[in-house]
Protein backbone atom coordinates (compact mmCIF):
# COMPACT_ATOMS: atom_id res chain seq x y z
CA UNK A 1 0.00 0.00 0.00
CA UNK A 2 1.49 3.19 -1.48
CA UNK A 3 1.52 5.84 1.79
CA UNK A 4 1.86 9.02 -1.01
CA UNK A 5 3.52 11.49 1.41
CA UNK A 6 4.31 14.95 -0.36
CA UNK A 7 6.87 16.98 1.53
CA UNK A 8 4.61 19.15 3.47
CA UNK A 9 3.08 15.98 4.87
CA UNK A 10 6.33 14.64 6.66
CA UNK A 11 8.38 15.48 9.51
CA UNK A 12 11.08 14.86 11.36
CA UNK A 13 11.14 11.61 13.32
CA UNK A 14 7.97 10.19 11.43
CA UNK A 15 9.09 6.46 11.02
CA UNK A 16 8.09 3.76 8.63
CA UNK A 17 8.78 -0.07 8.34
CA UNK A 18 8.19 -2.84 6.12
CA UNK A 19 9.05 -7.18 7.32
CA UNK A 20 10.40 -10.05 4.84
CA UNK A 21 11.57 -13.55 5.33
CA UNK A 22 14.65 -14.28 2.97
CA UNK A 23 14.33 -17.60 0.98
CA UNK A 24 16.53 -19.62 -0.97
CA UNK A 25 14.15 -18.83 -3.92
CA UNK A 26 14.99 -15.34 -3.28
CA UNK A 27 18.83 -15.50 -3.00
CA UNK A 28 18.83 -17.61 -6.26
CA UNK A 29 16.96 -14.70 -8.54
CA UNK A 30 19.00 -12.36 -7.46
CA UNK A 31 22.18 -13.93 -7.93
CA UNK A 32 20.65 -14.91 -11.32
CA UNK A 33 19.42 -11.19 -11.94
CA UNK A 34 23.18 -9.70 -11.13
CA UNK A 35 24.82 -12.35 -12.44
CA UNK A 36 26.96 -12.76 -8.55
CA UNK A 37 27.11 -16.36 -8.16
CA UNK A 38 29.61 -16.42 -5.30
CA UNK A 39 29.75 -19.49 -3.24
CA UNK A 40 28.69 -18.05 -0.07
CA UNK A 41 25.41 -17.55 -0.86
CA UNK A 42 25.02 -21.79 -1.47
CA UNK A 43 25.01 -24.50 1.06
CA UNK A 44 28.71 -25.67 0.75
CA UNK A 45 29.26 -25.91 4.20
CA UNK A 46 33.57 -25.80 3.64
CA UNK A 47 33.18 -22.19 1.78
CA UNK A 48 31.48 -20.31 4.63
CA UNK A 49 32.50 -22.25 8.12
CA UNK A 50 33.84 -21.27 10.32
CA UNK A 51 33.27 -17.69 9.24
CA UNK A 52 29.22 -17.87 9.19
CA UNK A 53 26.59 -20.05 10.51
CA UNK A 54 25.30 -20.48 7.28
CA UNK A 55 24.60 -19.26 3.58
CA UNK A 56 24.27 -15.60 3.73
CA UNK A 57 21.72 -13.26 1.68
CA UNK A 58 23.23 -10.88 -0.48
CA UNK A 59 23.29 -7.23 0.82
CA UNK A 60 21.11 -6.26 -2.50
CA UNK A 61 18.50 -7.97 -0.85
CA UNK A 62 18.17 -5.44 2.15
CA UNK A 63 19.03 -2.62 0.29
CA UNK A 64 16.19 -3.58 -1.55
CA UNK A 65 13.68 -4.14 0.87
CA UNK A 66 15.21 -0.63 2.80
CA UNK A 67 14.19 0.72 -1.00
CA UNK A 68 10.70 -0.59 -0.70
CA UNK A 69 9.83 0.90 2.56
CA UNK A 70 11.08 3.98 0.55
CA UNK A 71 8.78 3.65 -2.58
CA UNK A 72 6.01 2.28 -0.83
CA UNK A 73 5.84 3.95 2.82
CA UNK A 74 7.84 7.06 3.39
CA UNK A 75 7.67 8.82 1.20
CA UNK A 76 5.90 6.35 -0.77
CA UNK A 77 5.57 8.67 -3.81
CA UNK A 78 7.94 9.38 -6.85
CA UNK A 79 10.99 10.29 -5.62
CA UNK A 80 14.67 9.14 -6.49
CA UNK A 81 17.26 7.85 -3.73
CA UNK A 82 20.18 9.96 -4.04
CA UNK A 83 23.02 9.05 -1.66
CA UNK A 84 22.72 5.73 0.89
CA UNK A 85 25.24 4.82 3.27
CA UNK A 86 24.67 1.33 4.87
CA UNK A 87 26.84 -0.95 7.00
CA UNK A 88 26.15 -4.44 7.61
CA UNK A 89 26.65 -5.09 10.77
CA UNK A 90 25.86 -8.81 10.97
CA UNK A 91 25.04 -11.15 8.41
CA UNK A 92 21.71 -12.36 7.08
CA UNK A 93 20.87 -15.72 6.58
CA UNK A 94 18.45 -17.63 4.82
CA UNK A 95 15.28 -17.77 6.87
CA UNK A 96 15.98 -14.66 8.27
CA UNK A 97 13.04 -12.34 8.88
CA UNK A 98 14.25 -9.04 8.58
CA UNK A 99 12.71 -5.56 9.48
CA UNK A 100 13.79 -2.75 7.67
CA UNK A 101 12.77 0.46 9.37
CA UNK A 102 13.49 4.25 8.02
CA UNK A 103 12.86 7.34 10.13
CA UNK A 104 13.05 11.23 8.92
CA UNK A 105 15.81 12.90 10.36
CA UNK A 106 16.05 15.99 7.99
CA UNK A 107 14.12 17.67 5.21
CA UNK A 108 15.39 20.08 2.88
CA UNK A 109 12.23 22.17 1.13
CA UNK A 110 14.51 24.17 -0.77
CA UNK A 111 15.74 20.68 -2.47
CA UNK A 112 12.92 18.34 -2.37
CA UNK A 113 15.04 15.95 0.14
CA UNK A 114 14.80 14.35 2.94
CA UNK A 115 17.41 12.65 4.50
CA UNK A 116 16.58 9.29 6.83
CA UNK A 117 18.10 7.14 9.24
CA UNK A 118 18.42 3.26 8.43
CA UNK A 119 17.98 0.37 10.71
CA UNK A 120 17.45 -3.51 10.06
CA UNK A 121 16.70 -5.84 12.39
CA UNK A 122 16.60 -9.72 12.24
CA UNK A 123 13.96 -11.85 14.31
CA UNK A 124 15.89 -11.95 17.18
CA UNK A 125 16.58 -7.93 17.13
CA UNK A 126 19.65 -7.84 16.44
CA UNK A 127 20.85 -4.89 14.38
CA UNK A 128 22.14 -6.17 10.80
CA UNK A 129 22.57 -3.03 9.02
CA UNK A 130 22.32 0.44 9.77
CA UNK A 131 22.86 3.67 7.52
CA UNK A 132 21.51 6.69 6.06
CA UNK A 133 20.17 7.68 2.99
CA UNK A 134 19.01 10.95 0.76
CA UNK A 135 15.85 10.71 -1.39
CA UNK A 136 14.76 13.61 -3.76
CA UNK A 137 11.58 13.88 -3.82
CA UNK A 138 9.95 14.53 -7.53
CA UNK A 139 8.62 18.69 -7.45
CA UNK A 140 5.08 18.85 -8.30
CA UNK A 141 2.58 21.50 -7.10
CA UNK A 142 2.62 19.57 -3.22
CA UNK A 143 6.17 19.61 -3.49
CA UNK A 144 7.12 23.11 -3.17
Amino acid sequence: MMSNYTLTDLFVGQVARIQRTFTEEDVHLCNTLTREFNSVYKREENVWKPHFDGPIVPGLLSEGLITEVISTKLPGTACVLLQKEIIFCHPIYIGDTISAELQVIDINHERNWITQKVSCYNQNGKEVVKGQVVVFLLPNENNR
